[in-house]
C-alpha cells in the first residue's frame, strides 16, 4: 500500500500539501476529499479556527495534547501568544532536526529520534517533543552515521537552500547548534497563528 495516500488524503483536507511528494497529488486535485469536495458551504469562523489549529498540529506531526500543552505554556509567557506557540513548536527536538536538514520530512525526523540516533549536548535523547535550548547542540550518534537516511542527509540532499538562520548547521558533520529563538518570518509553517490563539481562547 502507498504509505503517501493517508497524507495525500490530509493534504488535501487541510488544503496543503504536508510533504514534497505530496504536492504533485495535491495540484492534480487541491479540493477536499469526498463526494462533496468541491462543492462544500462557506465553512462558519469556528470551522475556520478548527482548520487553521488542524493545519498547525498536522504540520508539526503532534497530538491535539501535545498541541494544547503548547498553547499553554505560549500563554504563560510574556509576548504575543501565536508567535510564542510557534517557537515552542519550533523548539521541539524533531522540529529542530528537520530544519537542520538532516531529516525528509517531520515524519522521518520523529521516527529518528525516537529510535535514539540522535544527542544532545553529547547525551542521547529519544523524545520528538524534548525542547531544544539556546547553546544547545544536536548530533547524530556516531554509529548511526553511517546508515543511509544520514549519509543522504550529509549530502545536502534535504534542503532547498540554506538551512534555518537561527540554527549553525553543519551537514557534512551531521550537528547543528541552537542560536536562538526563531522569528515568525523564519519560521516556514503556513498557519495563522491567531486563528489558532482564537480556537483556543474562545
Amino acid at each position: 500500500m502507498n504509505q503517501s495516500r493517508p497524507k495525500v488524503r490530509i493534504s488535501r483536507a487541510l488544503g496543503m500539501p504536508l510533504t514534497r511528494k505530496c504536492v504533485k497529488y495535491f495540484e492534480k486535485r487541491p479540493y477536499p476529499p469526498g463526494v462533496h469536495g468541491r462543492s462544500r458551504k462557506k465553512p462558519s469562523d469556528y470551522q475556520v479556527r478548527l482548520l487553521e489549529k488542524q493545519r498547525l498540529r498536522h504540520q508539526y506531526n503532534i497530538s491535539e495534547t501535545q498541541l494544547r500543552r503548547a498553547f499553554d505554556d505560549a500563554v504563560r509567557q510574556q509576548g504575543r501568544t501565536g508567535e510564542n506557540l510557534l517557537q515552542i513548536l519550533e523548539s521541539r527536538l524533531d522540529a529542530t532536526v528537520h530544519r537542520a536538514g538532516m531529516a525528509r520530512t517531520i515524519y522521518q525526523a520523529r521516527q529518528l529520534v525516537a529510535h535514539g540516533h540522535f544527542m544532545v549536548d553529547g547525551k542521547k535523547v529519544d523524545r520528538p517533543s524534548y525542547r531544544v535550548k539556546e547553546g544547545q547542540l544536536i548530533e547524530v550518534r556516531e554509529r548511526s552515521r553511517v546508515k543511509p537516511p544520514f549519509q543522504v542527509a550529509a549530502t545536502g540532499a534535504h534542503v532547498d537552500g540554506p538551512t534555518a538562520p537561527y540554527l549553525s548547521t553543519s551537514l557534512d558533520e551531521l550537528k547543528t547548534t541552537v542560536l536562538r529563538s526563531p522569528a515568525r518570518t523564519e519560521i516556514p509553517v503556513i498557519c495563522d497563528e491567531q486563528l489558532v490563539v482564537e480556537f483556543y481562547a474562545r
